[in-house]
């Protein structure tokens, strides 16, 4: 099932995709049930798919990227925060800031909440998935490296596109089994699969939910495979105009410009 967010004459509505067609859900995410159409897919304003009240970040969680960032293998999951002030939906633009000339891209995985988590075991850990959506993990990569803490350089406004939907996790029956690209201005930039991870979804809301209970509609962002902006040679930043892609296997294609 295909659950998104979408503007409705009322404010926001939850909605499920059939086919090309909406279906009205009602506004719980979590508990969505399928109720009366509303139109054409292609004709509704999707929104961002959940509001998280935090998200939880996985870095150099490819080892492919963490050899071209020159940073050794993490021994256990590196965590950082982004904050919902960074959250926009498909379509939305990703906003240019005036403090920053080294804006990257990172396709990732993102995987949202559906049930409360805390201190579950690995062998548990994906039944408290609700599904999984395409994200991008936007960097202002000067701020980033300027710092001892990447939070600044995460954390900018709508720095964290999200969508366009989130496939629920029975649809996808390995979360490690997933071709994810990003495509900047049409050129594949980044090409691998979620095999590649160091920790995999399941290891990595073990380890979260140790500290920090994950509530339902929160969102894990679990890393950027290999060909990130600043690690190739000449850097490529995005800049005003750029379209940006993220697509994931057997999840869809997120696309924003930058603005």
């Amino acid at each position: 099932m295909k659950l998104v967010r979408y503007q409705g004459p009322g404010g926001a509505r939850v909605g499920i995709v059939d086919g090309d067609h909406l279906l009205d859900a009602g506004t719980d995410l979590i508990n969505a049930a399928p109720g009366e159409a509303v139109g054409a897919v292609a004709d509704a304003t999707l929104l961002a798919p959940t509001v998280p009240s935090k998200i939880l970040c996985a870095g150099l969680n490819y080892r492919d990227h963490a050899e071209e960032s020159g940073m050794p293998i993490p021994a256990k999951p590196l965590l950082f925060a982004k904050f919902p002030n960074t959250i926009v939906g498909p379509g939305e633009p990703i906003r240019m800031p005036s403090i920053s000339e080294q804006i990257d891209y990172e396709a990732e995985l993102g995987v949202v909440i559906g049930a409360r988590a805390s201190g579950v075991g690995v062998g548990d850990a994906l039944e408290h998935v609700l599904g999984y959506t395409c994200l991008n993990d936007v960097s202002a990569r000067d701020l980033q490296f300027a710092e001892p803490q990447w939070i600044r350089g995460k954390s900018l406004d709508s720095f964290c596109p999200i969508g366009p939907w989130i496939v629920t996790r029975d649809e996808i029956p390995d979360p490690q089994a997933l071709g994810i690209r990003c495509i900047v201005n049409g050129e594949k930039l980044q090409d691998s699969s979620t095999e590649q991870m160091v920790f995999g979804v399941a290891e990595l809301i073990a380890f979260i939910s140790e500290s920090i209970t994950l509530e339902p509609g929160d969102l894990i962002a679990t890393g950027t495979p290999p060909g990130v902006g600043f690690a190739r040679t000449p850097p490529v930043w995005l800049k005003t105009g750029d379209t940006i892609t993220v697509e994931i296997d057997g999840i869809g294609a997120l696309t924003n410009r930058v603005a």
